[in-house]
């Protein structure tokens, strides 16, 4: 046993993944006394490399990528005060359909149960009471995000204790506020063409859907110098461009679905431990 009243397990992708979807989560749990443990499956080698350079074009070094994103992991890790950081270091398999999927070694070409038995030990370990990872889709699509899910659940059932589940999402409304900043910020922006606006129109779930709103309007400025931190990656500079007001109030609410419970707490909730203290 641990001196630690709860226990808070995210499991994500790729570094900076942790900031974006559950930055105020950890940031809020932590300042209030809950162990965080955050679970990072890839290496991140597949994400951009000094000076934007892209996977496959020339000077891209997936190691050199996967040390400095590791790095910058830790300094979002500190920002966030998480308690405990643990790797499992598969390959970054990149976005759906580009050829480093099929890798020998790639977070999606490993088998689940290899996958889900190394989360297991992890869950033993820590005996979180709640653990936060994607839905069935990753919540758009990309693979590592995807298997991500597929491990924890299957680590989940095999395993006791039974802490709560919960799958990060996006309310709708939110989406639809987010194109529209994304105009405002987004000098080069391009709306995108029907096949894509209707991709994105199912990105998050109807309001009324979502089990879980947590406050984290708190700590919108650790979130958001958690995300500058992986400042190697060029998808993070839209949300610094906002400033840290702006960003916190739109993304000052973290939304989850809760999918497994043994509370009986009621829905809808604003605390992911609701029911546990």
């Amino acid at each position: 046993m641990n001196d630690w009243p709860l226990t808070l397990m995210a499991v994500h992708a790729h570094p900076d993944d942790e900031a974006t979807g559950t930055g105020g989560v950890l940031a809020r749990y932590a300042a209030e006394g809950i162990r965080t443990v955050l679970v990072t499956c890839t290496d991140g080698g597949c994400g951009d490399g000094p000076g934007g350079v892209k996977p496959g074009d020339p000077g891209h070094d997936p190691a050199a990528v996967a040390l400095m994103r590791r790095q910058e992991l830790e300094a979002s890790c500190d920002i966030l005060k998480v308690s405990h950081l643990e790797m499992l270091d598969y390959a970054d398999s990149g976005m759906m359909g580009w050829p480093t999927n099929d890798a020998p070694g790639s977070f999606w070409q490993t088998p689940v149960e290899e996958g889900a038995a190394r989360l297991a030990e992890l869950l033993r370990r820590y005996q979180p009471d709640v653990v936060v990872t994607y839905d069935e889709n990753g919540f758009y699509g990309h693979p590592d995000h995807i298997q991500a899910n597929r491990i924890t659940m299957a680590a989940l059932a095999m395993t006791v204790p039974t802490p709560k589940v919960y799958w990060t999402t996006a309310p709708r409304s939110m989406m639809q506020r987010f194109g529209e900043v994304m105009r405002e910020f987004g000098a080069d922006w391009q709306e995108p063409d029907p096949a894509e606006a209707a991709a994105m129109a199912k990105i998050g779930l109807p309001d009324e859907e979502i089990t879980t709103w947590v406050d984290t309007t708190a700590f919108g400025g650790q979130k958001f110098d958690a995300l500058a931190a992986h400042a190697s990656q060029g998808e993070n500079i839209f949300f610094l461009k906002m400033g840290q007001k702006r960003f916190t109030e739109l993304m000052g609410v973290e939304t989850f679905v809760r999918v497994q419970d043994t509370t009986g707490a009621a829905v809808p909730e604003n605390d992911l431990f609701a029911g546990l203290r």
